[in-house]
């Protein structure tokens, strides 16, 4: 009986800290988001970031389509590439919005954040 209490104290802990770090990070993916989508408004060229100086990467997109930083997609469309999920991101608001989505059979969440000059700047997790 002690063995099962022990256990189950033990479930309960690793649930409970899984919790944290997810908020964490979902947390510090906002923060690279927002904080990328400032310096673009401050005057930084979009071009000037890279995708896998974050983690998770971050991504930077036209309304068009057009990626400017991708880690594998950067200088291709995303409509043409894949219209459904350029559906998704296009809902991006300069507010700053987190959306999910379906994409390659995994469930996928991202922050979005429209800068002032209307680029699209993004980050995110699978299940």
């Amino acid at each position: 009986m002690k063995k099962i209490a022990i256990l189950a104290v033990a479930v309960i802990l690793g649930v409970c800290l899984s919790f944290n770090v997810f908020a964490a990070d979902k947390d510090a993916i906002q923060k690279n988001v927002e904080d990328i989508a400032a310096a673009i408004d401050g005057g930084k060229a979009a071009a000037e970031f890279k995708a896998n100086d974050y983690a998770p990467y971050a991504f930077i997109m036209e309304a068009s389509g057009d990626l400017i930083v991708h880690p594998t997609l950067a200088g291709k469309n995303l409509k043409e590439e894949s219209g459904a999920l350029y559906d998704v991101i296009i809902q991006s608001t300069p507010e700053g919005i987190w959306v999910d989505y379906e994409y390659q059979d995994k469930m996928k969440h991202s922050y979005l954040k429209t800068t002032k000059s209307g680029l699209i700047v993004g980050s995110g997790y699978s299940d």
